[in-house]
């Protein structure tokens, strides 16, 4: 029957062997014939002992005839005793008790002290559902002090980039419902070991390696409890998982050193390409601005040219247009223009050349000679 598989508490027990009593001795053989086994103590045998040390231990009590009122009450505290012991059963705080009437669920009984009928009538089972319990995959004999000893067949896995990953890990849980946590599973414990395996290789098959050695792990923990509640609903297990704890998570030890020599490779890469990365952050600005200011002074010079051009182009356009209305007048201001400019920055002489004039005149420049003295004072 499926609640043989469990552990009953302590007051759901009944017999201790298949033809036990409801004290564990065997009944009494009522069928005529021969018997098999050793007979009962007899009950007026054990009251008379009981009465004998009783008498022991009264005042009084050496001889005698014994009273009456002290059987009765000897034989009643007998009775109630062995009642409350029947009838009775006691569910610890952290415990419900589940108890079955011929094999068949019937109730939960709240902790405290409770009524039952006599075994084989009902049946009580008293699971810790307060308990936080803890199954380790990868290892086994770890505890809080230590490390346990490494399983491979557990704890190695492969990952959704084809590498090898060592993998310890712990799985919290607590029981939800008594009468499924019974009932519905031959082993529950199994079961959840099975399942928290089989939702961490799910989960490591689909990620790459980099990830679950350093900023996945929390991630990796929530999808993997995900999982594992998931297929406990399904099989009606009646426990819930409270929290998935990574306790180790490296590459095989065989290949550990070339592994973290590749890390380091890939650490170095990272580095150089974040060197690189910020030289071309402040090298490609700058050229950006050089190239920048050459390009708007193109543009300025191209401006200036262009207006330049278009300047004189206009200015001849407008002589034109006044040599052709005058074309003398035109060329007599266009004559004198030229020599104002020719002669406007240079040192002129003029001579008188009239009638009566004495032809050239000795001229003495006395201001020149007055700038020449001041020049060469200076040097």
């Amino acid at each position: 029957m499926p609640w043989d598989n469990q552990s009953s508490g302590g007051s759901g027990g009944g017999w201790k062997g298949g033809n036990g009593g409801p004290w564990g001795q065997p009944p009494r053989n009522t069928g005529g014939g021969g018997g098999g086994g050793p007979n009962p103590p007899d009950i007026e045998e054990l009251l008379r002992r009981s009465q004998d040390r009783l008498k022991s231990v009264l005042p009084g009590g050496g001889g005698g005839r014994t009273n009456p009122l002290v059987i009765f009450l000897i034989i009643a505290a007998v009775v109630v005793f062995a009642a409350f012991q029947f009838f009775t059963f006691r569910v610890q705080p952290d415990e419900v008790g589940v108890v079955l009437r011929f094999g068949e669920y019937d109730r939960q009984a709240p902790s405290g002290l409770n009524f039952r009928l006599p075994y084989p009538i009902e049946t009580v089972f008293t699971p810790k559902v307060t308990r936080v319990n803890r199954i380790t995959i990868g290892q086994v004999g770890e505890d809080s002090g230590s490390a346990g000893r490494d399983i491979p067949e557990e704890s190695l896995m492969l990952t959704g980039d084809e590498n090898i990953v060592d993998i310890d890990f712990s799985v919290f849980w607590e029981i939800s419902n008594a009468r499924d946590y019974l009932f519905n599973m031959e082993d529950p414990i199994g079961s959840i070991k099975a399942a928290a395996e089989s939702a961490m290789r799910e989960v490591v098959g689909r990620s790459n390696i980099q990830p679950l050695l350093t900023q996945a792990r929390a991630i990796t923990e929530t999808d993997v409890q995900t999982l594992i509640q998931q297929t406990m609903d399904e099989y009606g297990a009646g426990v819930q998982i409270n929290q998935v704890q990574l306790l180790k998570v490296d590459p095989p030890s065989e290949v550990i050193a070339s592994f973290r020599d590749v890390q380091a490779a890939r650490a170095d890469q990272e580095r150089s390409q974040n060197e690189a990365q910020t030289y071309a952050n402040r090298v490609i600005p700058e050229a950006r601005g050089q190239a920048s200011q050459i390009t708007e002074a193109a543009i300025a010079y191209r401006d200036r040219i262009t207006n330049e051009a278009q300047g004189q182009a206009d200015r001849f356009t407008q002589v034109y247009d006044s040599y052709r209305v005058a074309p003398e007048v035109t060329r007599q201001r266009m004559y004198l223009e030229t020599l104002e400019n020719v002669f406007s920055g240079t040192s002129k002489v003029i001579i008188d050349q009239k009638d009566g004039a004495t032809g050239v005149l000795p001229y003495l420049p006395l201001d020149s000679l007055g700038r020449r003295n001041t020049t060469g004072g200076n040097q």
